[in-house]
């Protein structure tokens, strides 16, 4: 999990420059990265997300969800019997996307399936959900994702930037 300053929220992850192939022209310096709220706004902001997950075997699945971006992590919710939910009990890594291709934000990290939350925290995200989505969280868990790399850029390639939770 990202980092947290007691009292004061999550982290902000490092950002640099996304590594591309030499062809792509990604600009060698930090000038023009885009700050962390370019991301975080918008995955806030997003209705629908969608989860690109990979079966044992590597055979790859993208399905759209609904979710809550908060504190720098992905809270959502699905049956366990959905293609993505399998995938995910087998294999936790996941990147996430959302609909923009010209506002670009891509996620990656690993999924756990929190069968039993917290109660004080399933209460807020129940809420959080109903205030979005006019549809209550039903009391069975949810799937947290865990970001480790976020790519964002939104006039590629000169804002493309990269964040890393990890410190690498």
């Amino acid at each position: 999990m990202p980092e947290q300053n007691e009292g004061a929220g999550p982290v902000e992850p490092r950002a640099r420059r996304p590594k591309f192939p030499e062809g792509y022209r990604i600009p060698a310096n930090d000038e023009g990265l885009l700050p962390w709220s370019f991301a975080s706004e918008r995955l806030e902001r997003a209705q629908n997300y969608w989860l690109c997950t990979a079966s044992p075997s590597g055979r790859p699945h993208a399905a759209p969800v609904w979710g809550v971006w908060l504190n720098n992590r992905f809270f959502f919710d699905g049956h366990p019997a959905t293609r993505w939910a399998r995938n995910i009990l087998a294999n936790p890594f996941m990147s996430l996307h959302l609909e923009s291709g010209s506002e670009v934000v891509i996620v990656e990290g690993v999924v756990e399936d929190v069968t039993e939350p917290d109660r004080a925290l399933y209460t807020h995200l129940a809420d959080v959900y109903e205030a979005k989505y006019s549809y209550r969280l039903p009391d069975h868990g949810f799937f947290l994702f865990t970001p480790r790399v976020v790519l964002g850029w939104s006039q590629f390639p000169k804002d493309a930037t990269r964040w890393s939770f990890e410190g690498d």
